[in-house]
């Protein structure tokens, strides 16, 4: 279905999996249209907002797509009828996101299930195998299959958590083991 690639000096390397960028791409096989199962310790259902609060331990799957965070806003839309559209997810709290192959993880996310988005602010660390990407922001676009990892999310200078200088994106790639070198 669709396919994430993140493709790094002019196409040499795809970002995630460092290797030619013709290979197989994270998310690949995500249905965006499987239903959005939600659990949680606790939830508010604000009605006449059309948005439900879950928190504590709030775990999100929609088919091979995991999201965990401490607290996650579900925006949806419905009618009289009783029938619920999904609409748009913010996590917040130490965010993470899994697909079968990779793992990321920020402060903040943002899952538009209507444009097929998913952004993440805050330290964010796209890891696949053994290839890790640091930055402020990770965008996904599941529509195209592309994502993108900026420095900053948004202003602020000084240095990450990681003792790295802000504003940078950082990557330590795994490179093929050759015999006899």
């Amino acid at each position: 279905m669709t396919r994430l690639s993140i493709f790094c000096a002019a196409g040499a390397f795809a970002l995630l999996g460092a290797v030619p960028a013709s290979s197989q791409s994270a998310l690949q096989g995500l249905n965006t249209n499987a239903p959005v199962d939600v659990a949680a310790d606790r939830i508010e259902v604000q009605d006449r907002a059309d948005r439900a609060i879950f928190s504590g331990n709030v775990n999100v799957r929609q088919g091979n797509l995991a999201l965990d965070a401490s607290r996650i806003t579900v925006n949806y839309s419905g009618n009289a009828g009783g029938d619920v559209q999904v609409r748009r997810l913010d996590a917040s709290g130490g965010v993470f996101v899994r697909s079968p192959s990779e793992t990321a993880r920020g402060q903040f996310a943002t899952y538009d299930l209507d444009r097929r988005l998913i952004t993440m602010i805050g330290g964010v660390e796209l890891n696949q195998g053994g290839n890790v990407i640091r930055g402020g922001r990770l965008v996904i676009d599941l529509n195209s299959g592309r994502a993108v990892v900026d420095g900053r999310s948004q202003g602020g200078d000084g240095i990450t958590t990681q003792g790295t200088p802000s504003g940078r994106v950082t990557g330590r790639f795994t490179v093929p083991q050759r015999g006899g070198e």
